[in-house]
């Protein structure tokens, strides 16, 4: 019966391949083979939930593929299937099914009709591979999906300039979701000296054990856990992204942001729950962030303007609540509050667009007068104060930006001496001493060797802030991006039982392929545009459809996604970090984290926005 479990990450996977091989002119072959793949689906999934409640419901784990054993290190597919997976699959089965549906008439002749449904499939398989997931490894590879799937859905009408925007800005914060994740691996590896599987987990004796010893380790890890979770499902401080991400189609809207997505982090806090229950501090602060979400939400979502903004924070609010219930150990109730959430969410976003025209209809012709609410009880200037900070929307926006990137945009801006020539002249040849003391450490001293892996890991840092701030050169931001990559594998070589010829070489292997396509591709768009700066969007992946495709697959091989060797090797890198080590992990993961954005943010630039010479009007920014 476990075996199944591996149909249900294949269907969506042959949907995909199936429809790339569809002409975009077909659009009845389109929907219908999505609306084929995606009922089959549904059909095997109810089936095959009405079979596992009859036959006693036990939990099932399956241990599909080793991809690479080290030492005790291996990294493994594994997935697993219990009733949180079970409720998951029920509802994300059937809401992705109604708006599949939906979209086939929705986005009847809209350009990019077979992007959009290829989208989709692509989020269905990283959606399965997460609720699926028998450990953190796997949970990894869909998280990462869903994150791309999020930035093309947003960006889905890229020829305008505000999706584009704020793509970038969710994809951001995801970023900072998907390395709490990493960090989490990185000692949750160290605290068990395995890739600990779910099904562990749930064994009582032996999680106590490990905490017993290693409590300062598990408050980590469950930190690390908690700040992924708050960044996938819009919790505080990261609930302006959710709003944002309405830029995209009504129905990505309501299947990605109103339903599924956005609830994942409430099933990784689900999921793990076992390991973090016995931990009363982190359990208080996950109800204490529920419960400021929570409030500060619902008073933003009151004075919204825009109908999905309002549907947003209001779903925004709800999670908080199911953060609550599920510090509160109140499993069953955050599921049944979970399902209930997501079909209602789906359903106002996909009734949002009548329900204007009915609203603007029912000012003319029935007007009721306001009714007394909450803030009527309140002290005058109180309430005016409340209105205004949800107007402003708590200023969570600018707060990002002052304390999080704009910190990072003034470093960058100081390393403007960093140019094309210095970085061979300099930064080569640093790289080789490196090298050069790795393989001859017997005759460089202990006090050097052990501040060598912090040099290297802060140049690879310095690297990527450069890329991240570069408004000129695209090709300088995007070798600084590739640099950064074998800095850090330079850095982390220092540590013993880490081979660099081989694991060093698996991890860069991917990095070097993909960044080697993607110089050929902006140095061919180069030679035809003459124009390669980043001070603005340029929008040629409407000119250069094809070069934009592959020079994506670049950035997704460059940045780790599981299509090559460097998302293993992700992982790997961070394996051998030692626990004492805490300033070397925060410069690999602060480099991960800006080392994505650089890259996504050349790819924007470029690629997506209004195209700079469409002979037709239109407007560059929208406010």
């Amino acid at each position: 019966m476990a075996s199944f479990l591996q149909v249900f990450i294949l269907i969506p996977v042959l949907g995909f391949l199936v429809l790339l091989l569809i002409p975009e002119k077909k659009e009845m072959l389109i929907s219908w083979t999505c609306f084929v793949f995606v009922g089959l689906h549904v059909g095997l999934s109810l089936g095959f939930l009405v079979y596992w409640l009859l036959n006693g419901h036990e939990p099932l784990n399956l241990k599909d593929i080793v991809l690479l054993s080290a030492g005790d290190y291996e990294f493994l597919i594994d997935f697993y299937f219990d009733p949180i997976t079970a409720v998951y699959l029920f509802v994300g089965s059937i809401l992705t099914f109604l708006v599949t549906v939906y979209s086939r008439y929705y986005l009847h002749r809209e350009r990019g009709y077979k992007r959009f449904f290829n989208t989709i499939l692509f989020f269905y398989i990283g959606y399965n591979i997460t609720i699926f997931s028998g450990n953190f490894e796997t949970l990894f590879i869909g998280w990462e999906i869903l994150g791309i799937s999020s930035f093309l859905l947003i960006a889905f009408y890229r020829d305008k300039y505000l999706p584009v925007k704020n793509a970038v800005k969710v994809f951001s914060v995801y970023r900072i979701g998907d390395v709490g994740l990493l960090l989490a691996m990185w000692m949750s590896h160290h605290l068990w000296h395995e890739n600990i599987t779910f099904i562990k987990l749930g064994d009582y004796a032996l999680v106590h054990e490990h905490l017993q010893i290693h409590s300062v380790i598990g408050v980590f890890i469950s930190l690390m856990i908690l700040a992924s979770a708050s960044a996938k499902s819009a919790q505080l401080p990261f609930s302006s992204w959710l709003p944002r991400a309405m830029e995209g189609p009504t129905p990505s809207s309501a299947i990605f942001y109103g339903s599924l997505a956005v609830h994942l982090g409430v099933f990784l806090l689900l999921r793990t729950f076992p390991f973090w229950e016995q931990q009363t501090s982190v359990r208080i602060l996950i109800a204490v962030i529920g419960l400021t979400t929570t409030i500060v939400s619902t008073g933003i979502a009151r004075v919204q303007s825009s109908i999905k903004a309002q549907i947003a924070y209001a779903s925004i609010a709800q999670i908080g609540l199911m953060f609550i219930e599920v510090a509160a150990g109140l499993e069953s109730l955050a599921l049944f509050h979970f399902a209930g959430n997501a079909f209602l969410r789906t359903y106002q976003l996909l009734v949002s667009p009548s329900v204007v025209s009915y609203l603007i209809r029912e000012q003319f012709y029935t007007f009721y007068p306001p009714q007394r609410s909450m803030e009527d009880f309140l002290p005058k200037r109180l309430a005016n104060t409340f209105y205004m900070l949800g107007i402003k929307e708590w200023n969570l926006d600018s707060l990002l930006y002052r304390y999080l990137w704009n910190p990072a945009k003034w470093v960058g801006n100081r390393l403007n001496f960093m140019t094309l020539n210095r970085l061979v002249i300099v930064f080569v040849p640093f790289y080789l001493i490196g090298l050069f003391c790795l393989y001859n450490r017997e005759i460089v001293p202990a006090s050097i060797l052990t501040c060598l892996p912090v040099a290297f890991s802060f140049t690879a840092v310095v690297m990527v802030l450069k890329s991240f701030t570069e408004r000129k050169r695209a090709r300088v931001a995007w070798l600084l991006t590739i640099m950064n990559h074998f800095f850090v594998v330079l850095a982390i070589s220092f540590n013993e039982a880490f081979d660099y010829s081989s694991q060093g070489l698996l991890y860069l292997s991917g990095v070097f392929v993909a960044g080697t396509v993607g110089f050929i591709c902006l140095s061919r768009l180069k030679s035809i545009e003459k124009s390669l700066n980043l001070q603005q969007f340029h929008g040629y992946s409407q000119k250069h459809p094809v070069l934009a495709f592959i020079f994506l697959l670049s950035c997704l091989g460059v940045s780790g996604f599981p299509i090559t060797p460097t998302f293993i090797g992700e992982d790997l890198m961070f394996t051998h970090i030692h626990e004492n080590q805490a300033v070397l992990a925060f410069f690999t993961s602060l480099s991960f984290i800006i080392d994505g954005l650089a890259i996504m943010r050349i790819y924007a630039r470029i690629f997506l926005g209004p195209y700079q010479k469409s002979m037709y009007e239109m407007a560059y920014r929208s406010y």
